[in-house]
């Protein structure tokens, strides 16, 4: 009789015993510090204060993942700046070994291009598409302001770098431009109407160029995945532990990215400070973290108090006038 073998699946997670570990976790860490690097499953609020360890922990549970018997390539790191992440995976690699350098890490904007850049084809985009740095951006703005004759009305018109940070700040706060208008720039509210006809433009040309700027990169992986389920469910199985740094200065596009990427899953785990939030002029908004709660339901909340950095007069100081916050 022919014998078969029952074999578990390529992607199923092997665990690792932690007295195997090369790394004593649980002496090296303080006690919220363990529990931020420890609780893999579900989703993770972890609020961490300036000096309070938070790229220690954030180092020490990519080494303990790897240790724990997740393979790499399904980690993913996320953060602001291509320099913190490499920073971190370079840390977690000394830490522990070369493995942690095989880490999927990088910037919202670098990992939405990586994924469109096997997909584009799905939304009507090639896949070489070419990338409009602001520089370039505000130009093609210029160049269709001066075609529809703006720049010649009495009336001063938007200039091109007022152009595209409207256009920006619209698509990364998912505004109207007759609502930022009406908040930001209630003196253009007249030309709403060439605004939008410039917008409209700027877009048809992206397209037929097959080209698209830094907020396309948000945008348009938002809608390759919410129209696209295999390729959501794709996408989201193969990266089953992610982690977002500095989660206070997302914008609502960027929450939602993580939204569509833990849609399998929801091992996530989120770090920022709720009191560091201070890059609203770019479209980040802190409710982001302050509702983390409502949008994953059942999260866990570890709070990183014991700081490392500043004396204790200081942060009586700060602690009192935090008192004062609304939220």
């Amino acid at each position: 009789m022919k014998k078969y073998t029952i074999k578990k699946p390529a992607n199923e997670l092997h665990i690792v015993h932690p007295q195997r570990f090369q790394i004593d976790y649980k002496n090296e860490l303080n006690k919220e510090q363990y529990e931020a690097i420890t609780s893999i499953n579900g989703p993770q609020l972890v609020i961490a204060g300036a000096g309070t360890g938070k790229t220690r922990t954030i180092v020490y549970r990519v080494a303990y993942l790897v240790e724990l018997g997740v393979k790499p390539e399904h980690i993913l790191l996320l953060t602001f700046t291509r320099k913190a992440s490499q920073e971190m995976l370079r840390r977690a690699s000394v830490l522990l070994d070369h493995r942690c350098e095989k880490i999927s890490g990088g910037t919202f904007h670098s990992f939405a291009n990586l994924i469109l850049r096997k997909y584009a084809n799905l939304i009507g985009y090639e896949r070489n598409f070419t990338i409009l740095d602001q520089g370039d951006a505000e130009d093609v703005m210029n160049l269709i302001r001066t075609r529809l004759k703006l720049d010649t009305r009495t009336r001063r018109f938007p200039r091109k770098e007022t152009l595209y940070d409207l256009y920006s700040r619209s698509v990364n706060t998912m505004v109207s431009l007759s609502n930022l208008l009406s908040i930001d720039y209630p003196h253009y509210l007249d030309d709403e109407p060439d605004i939008k006809k410039v917008h409209d433009l700027y877009a048809e040309y992206k397209k037929t160029h097959n080209t698209m700027d830094y907020d396309d990169l948000l945008l348009n992986f938002n809608k390759l995945l919410n129209q696209n389920e295999p390729v959501r469910s794709e996408t989201s199985n193969h990266y089953k532990y992610i982690m977002v740094d500095e989660y206070q200065d997302t914008n609502k596009l960027q929450a939602e990215m993580v939204k569509l990427l833990t849609y399998k899953h929801r091992n996530l785990m989120v770090v920022g400070d709720d009191s560091q939030a201070i890059y609203a002029f770019r479209g980040a908004t802190i409710r982001n973290i302050l509702d983390f709660p409502d949008t994953f339901p059942n999260c866990n909340i570890i709070k990183l108090e014991e700081n490392y950095r500043s004396t204790q007069s200081i942060l009586n100081v700060a602690n009192e006038i935090l008192k004062h916050a609304i939220e």
